[in-house]
């Protein structure tokens, strides 16, 4: 069972990961939509999207979906964090507040699985 909880966290990281070159191809100085889709960034960010989705579904083998769709929740937590150490997005009270609500969320989701 265990292994369903590391790919689904795998899965979560991946997306992460495919969140941040998607805002890296946002921000590549591509001028129009079509341009900023076809940035390197774009491309792979979007690839990896595809494999979190794979890793999720995978997960979806073994896991309830009432437990493990609020995991992928952290994903919000990790890309908060990630937005503020890679570009220097703020990272306020409230944001902060909004990410302890969204991890006790998910501690109290997976307590009753």
């Amino acid at each position: 069972m265990m292994q369903f909880y590391v790919v689904l966290a795998l899965g979560v990281l991946i997306g992460v990961a495919g969140q941040m070159l998607l805002k890296s191809g946002a921000d590549a100085g591509q001028e129009g939509l079509l341009a900023q889709f076809l940035a390197p960034q774009s491309i792979i960010g979007l690839g990896l999207y595809f494999l979190a989705a794979l890793c999720y579904m995978y997960a979806l083998r073994k896991l309830p979906v009432s437990v493990a769709f609020p995991m992928v929740s952290l994903s919000y937590v990790v890309v908060a964090l990630a937005a503020y150490w890679l570009y220097g997005e703020p990272l306020g009270l409230p944001k902060l507040a909004g990410i302890a609500l969204i991890c006790a969320g998910v501690i109290l989701v997976t307590r009753t699985a």
